[in-house]
């Protein structure tokens, strides 16, 4: 029997999505995930044949609830998940006994965004720029660092400035970025590498200090605050950690489905209420692309992380 033509196959493929779609998002309500999520989801109907995009918070265990659920999700296209960098790339490298493997469980369909982190320190802090915080950090041994949980971005870009300095500060864990925040206003942790949103209205209200970006370029939100690599030296060249999200649903996901939901979230990304959520608010840069692209970028994230992961000895079990 002839095989039908790629064209043909598309045609006679089932429009997507004939039914609601339940969206999975690794965190609580209210951060900046959630936000995004229901963003796209708002935009989502008239460009997906009228059907609704369900977000379902299931966070905890760092992401790994949600990125269990999905995981285990028939590849129907019915389920999908808000990707970020732990439950869906290096998750098994902190946690070996995990159920899953990210690189195996999942399909990606779409980067959606990348959102920069800033380097803050409390105002009161007497360090003025980077240079000043590693030489306070060697001369203060018992100068600690904020960060929202083991593994998360904000923790691993702090260790790799550590490592590539050679300085010494102590991580101390708090349950999320706005308690990350707080702690460095009140003085409590010395600094903190944590996401521009939710640093943005403190540092304009100078209630922290912003050293540095870690971000390739300067952030238009922030335009006077350098990039790490830009304050940081030779020692520093090149350096880079942001937060990303995309969408990618069970491993195994048919390639109609696949090419339909990238179109239908690209879409939704040009936007102009979810390009101004998160050019604006968020002060990230959409990103795009196909499939292929966010496959490839997800393990350019997993072989750049999980070396640091494996010699710092990092583990949430």
């Amino acid at each position: 029997m002839a095989l039908a033509t790629p064209a043909l196959a598309r045609a006679q493929a089932p429009a997507w999505p004939d039914r609601p779609v339940r969206l999975v998002v690794p965190f609580g309500a209210g951060g900046a995930i959630d936000t995004l999520s229901r963003t796209v989801a708002n935009a989502f109907p008239p460009l997906a044949n009228g059907q609704t995009l369900v977000v379902e918070n299931r966070g905890g265990a760092g992401g790994t609830i949600a990125g269990a659920v999905v995981a285990q999700a028939r590849p129907d296209g019915a389920t999908l998940m808000m990707a970020d960098l732990g439950a869906n790339a290096i998750a098994r490298d902190l946690q070996p006994s995990l159920s899953y493997d990210p690189m195996r469980a999942f399909t990606p369909i779409c980067h959606l965004v990348n959102l920069p982190l800033v380097l803050v320190v409390p105002a009161a802090s007497p360090a003025r720029d980077l240079a000043g915080l590693l030489d306070l950090a060697r001369q203060r041994r018992d100068l600690v660092y904020a960060h929202p949980g083991i593994g998360y971005v904000g923790h691993l870009a702090q260790e790799l400035l550590l490592r590539r300095t050679g300085v010494t500060m102590t991580p101390v864990p708090y349950r999320s970025g706005a308690e990350v925040v707080r702690s460095i206003i009140a003085d409590e942790t010395g600094s903190a590498i944590i996401t521009v949103s939710t640093t943005l209205p403190f540092i304009r209200e100078g209630k922290v200090r912003a050293l540095a970006v870690a971000a390739r370029e300067r952030v238009p939100l922030l335009p006077d605050v350098p990039t790490i690599a830009e304050a940081g030296g030779p020692a520093l060249a090149g350096f880079e950690a942001t937060v990303w999200h995309g969408v990618l649903g069970p491993a195994g996901l048919p390639e109609p489905l696949v090419e339909a939901a990238n179109r239908v979230f690209n879409a939704a990304m040009r936007q102009p209420d979810v390009a101004r959520v998160v050019e604006q608010t968020q002060a990230g840069q959409i990103v795009g692309g196909t499939p292929a692209q966010f496959a490839n970028f997800i393990q350019a994230e997993h072989a750049r992380w999980a070396p640091l992961i494996q010699s710092a000895g990092i583990r949430t079990e």
